[in-house]
């Protein structure tokens, strides 16, 4: 419904939902009464935390190879491989179709692209989350039932 010039909106009702937003941590909320709907939404922003990097601890040299003897490689830090795929709204993940039902996925399945992979309920909508090329379940990053927000990685798939 629009709301047209002459119509009086209540004041005090967007402050209560406001204040409601504030009390839970809620980013939006949403009411309709007689007609109107009223919905309130604050923006998130997200701040990068200052990452806190160790030094390391001084190692004394290594002896010099003797010669014709190849020097060892040094060692790589293992890379977190494959695509995360990302949550593209704020919601509640299910990993499941149902309470009593098997998961979608487990890691090490082997996915095709368009395969649910969960699902994301928003407003009372379910809405699957697909797989966006085929490829190899590596990570679940998220638990069953639990609050995600958008753009949070849910599953790496390699």
């Amino acid at each position: 419904m629009a709301i047209k010039p002459d119509d009086a909106i209540d004041a005090r009702l967007v402050r209560r939902l406001a204040g409601i937003l504030t009390d839970t941590g809620l980013t939006e909320i949403e009411v309709e009464k007689d007609g109107l709907r009223v919905r309130v939404a604050k923006s998130v922003t997200v701040a990068a935390a200052p990452q806190v990097v160790a030094a390391a601890p001084a190692a004394a040299p290594a002896a010099a190879p003797a010669a014709g003897t190849p020097a060892a490689a040094p060692a790589a830090a293992p890379a977190a491989d494959g695509e995360v795929v990302t949550s593209p709204m704020v919601g509640t993940v299910y990993l499941q179709p149902s309470p009593d039902a098997a998961p979608f996925i487990k890691v090490g399945d082997s996915v095709t692209a368009g395969q649910t992979l969960l699902i994301v309920e928003a407003m009372k909508t379910m809405n699957p989350i697909t797989a966006p090329k085929g490829g190899k379940v590596t990570e679940i990053l998220v638990g069953d039932a639990q609050p995600v927000e958008f753009g949070e990685a849910l599953v790496r798939i390699a």
